[in-house]
């Protein structure tokens, strides 16, 4: 049953959100998304009405209670009455529980739909959106405002319609008792609103202050708190500062609530005391037109009970039009996300990658990534607008042929266009020119899953799950065997490790996988490839930040990883890919030297360059070329 404090709370709502224009096209998504609950929807707002008739019956009850039963003598009446204002009370109570619970399960079910549609949709769009992307930004979208959207359906609904049913019936039934004591109770209902819409204005501007510094403090929890954080702060940090840092801001958040806390008390009071003052001039006027038997009693008693309903109903409505627009705004944050096209998807009639060994073609491939209004919105990037220049061109006219079983190695300076290279090849983008097969299809014409298991990555810093290492290796092959866990940590050179680890395999790795070292990382992420056991591998300088013992058994770990199987290898330390079946080397974004380590070397070119540079304190780098090959 709608209250006052609904009323009141209604206040805390930003009022600016009526200067905002909603997104042309949001009202007819909004229907879109609300037929399948149209039967439900129906159902509940006709137990709102039931319940909002219910409550209005009992003062007419206790009118004729105290009119006919209590003065007129009447016993047997008193019971009957009271009996039916217990059973409508009853009635009222099971009819709000009924309604509290269907709007209970369609706002999960909203909810739960939304963040699943948010979820998966997300998972589908490029590596560009995601770059550019706020992580909490997304949050917010699967959090908050698919909250909003919730009471959009339930809250804003119910207490629409809740209290424009109360508000129509009892004013009809007061007007019918007796107009002139109505409109003196109702001259000083614009002394509430007034004040209270100022107090409001306040409410709401500490309210969104509160969000700002709660938001302050939860972004400094996790910059200390993660991994990575923790490991500066350990470093750089200053305990004490740091705790002043902190005691500041949550003493900031404590103030506002503390104020948030007072106004919105006072705004609570002011309605109470409103009321009850409505209530004094219904008891004083009626009272003397009582005594002077122009009035009875039992009209005086159900007036005084539907003021107590009256006030509640009309602060909601008064305020009715900054919630609805309040929950508008969040359908169109949430569809905004919904409406956002990936830029890579599955063709219509996509044929699958043919399985067996790949031959990997790039022909005269082009690329340049692509802007930020092509991928992302302004809204998670936290500015006013995205720019729509065209990035430069990273990749110009590459072309190559990896056959099955080869190893192609790509280096090159930084900036050169290899990591994109191979993050083409397993298309996290598009190429804008050219084509890349696999085995003769298109990889824009293969099926998105065949894509998948066909291209498996170890990148440079190897991300592993808070997890199990079990539950981390199952993620690339969930029905793998012990049989087949085992294997694969044996071929990686890490089953010893995971051996002597106190859980062995259920150990949890910690956030990134920082419980683990490096070079435990990489082998773990070297494993996961082997068992997803993909016919292309791509190795993204999987060895460039690793100690001499670790890049050892790693080395001895691609071994088994790249048997078989096409391979692209990104090498920043050249003499990891001086037996590579081809080398190419790639500079300003094109292929300007291709060949075996020892043609390179001679050539005197680029490569060359780069490996006396890397070699410069060895004495004699031929001889160390001669024994790489």
């Amino acid at each position: 049953m709608p209250g006052g404090w609904q009323g009141a709370h209604g206040f805390q709502r930003d009022e600016a959100v009526l200067k905002h224009k909603l997104a042309p096209g949001t009202m007819p998504q909004i229907l879109r998304f609300a037929r399948p609950y149209a039967g439900t929807l129906a159902f509940f707002l006709g137990l709102v009405v039931l319940d909002a008739a219910a409550g209005v019956v009992n003062p007419l009850i206790y009118r004729e209670l105290i009119n006919h039963g209590i003065l007129g003598g009447d016993e047997h009446l008193i019971i009957e009455l009271a009996l039916l204002a217990a059973g409508v009370s009853l009635v009222d109570s099971g009819l709000t529980f009924w309604q509290r619970q269907i709007a209970a399960r369609i706002g999960l079910e909203i909810v739960f739909d939304l963040r699943v549609r948010v979820f998966v949709h997300i998972q589908k769009m490029s590596l560009a959106f995601f770059t550019r992307a706020r992580t909490g930004a997304l949050v917010s979208r699967l959090n908050s405002d698919v909250s909003g959207v919730r009471d959009a359906f339930t809250d804003i609904l119910s207490t629409a319609i809740g209290n424009l049913v109360t508000m129509t019936l009892v004013l009809a039934a007061m007007f019918t008792l007796s107009w002139r004591l109505t409109l003196g109770a109702l001259i000083l209902v614009p002394a509430f609103l007034l004040p209270a819409r100022y107090v409001g204005r306040r409410l709401r501007a500490l309210t969104r202050e509160t969000y700002d510094r709660i938001a302050d403090m939860n972004n400094l929890m996790v910059e200390r708190f993660n991994v990575a954080g923790a490991m500066v702060s350990k470093v750089f940090g200053r305990p004490e500062d740091e705790k002043e840092i902190f005691v500041r801001q949550a003493g900031r958040v404590r103030d506002i609530g503390v104020k948030v806390s007072a106004y919105a008390r006072l705004l609570f009071i002011g309605l109470g005391l409103v009321a009850s003052l409505a209530v004094s001039v219904v008891y004083g006027w009626g009272g003397v037109e009582a005594a002077r038997h122009t009035l009875d009693v039992g009209t005086v008693v159900a007036l005084i009970a539907y003021l107590q309903r009256l006030y509640g109903p009309v602060t909601a409505l008064s305020n009715l039009q900054v919630s609805v627009m309040t929950t508008l705004v969040s359908f169109e944050r949430v569809f905004e996300v919904l409406d956002l096209q990936p830029t890579v998807t599955e063709k219509a009639g996509a044929t699958p990658i043919p399985p067996g060994p790949v031959r990997v073609e790039f022909a005269a491939v082009g690329f340049r990534y692509p802007t930020a209004g092509e991928v992302s919105l302004a809204s998670l990037e936290s500015v006013a607008a995205l720019g729509q220049h065209p990035e430069k061109e990273v990749l110009q006219d590459v072309s190559f042929v990896a056959e099955p079983g080869q190893m192609i190695a790509l280096v090159g300076p930084s900036g050169a266009g290899k990591t994109t290279l191979a993050q083409l090849a397993a298309r996290f983008y598009d190429v804008r020119a050219g084509a890349i097969r696999c085995n003769g299809v298109d990889l824009r014409d293969a099926t998105l899953e065949s894509v998948r298991q066909t291209v498996g990555m170890v990148m440079q810093d190897a991300h592993l799950f808070h997890d199990t290492l079990r539950a981390n290796l199952l993620y690339a092959k969930p029905g793998a065997s012990e049989a087949e866990l085992a294997a694969a940590l044996r071929d990686a050179q890490i089953d010893a490790v995971v051996a002597a680890l106190p859980q062995g395999l259920d150990t949890v790795v910690g956030d990134r996988g920082h419980r683990l070292s490096g070079g435990e990382k990489q082998r773990v992420a070297i494993a996961r490839l082997l068992l997803k056991a993909p016919a292309v591998v791509i190795l993204d300088e999987a060895t460039a930040h690793l100690d001499s013992e670790s890049e050892r058994a790693i080395q001895e770990a691609f071994v088994s990883a790249l048997k078989g199987r096409t391979s692209l290898v990104i090498a920043h330390r050249l003499s990891t890919v001086q037996n590579a079946d081809l080398i190419l080397v790639l500079n300003q974004g094109r292929i300007v030297e291709r060949g075996r380590h020892a043609e390179l070397y001679q050539a005197g070119g680029l490569y060359a360059q780069l490996y006396r540079t890397q070699f410069a304190a060895k004495p004699n780098p031929a001889a160390a070329e001669s024994k790489g090959r």
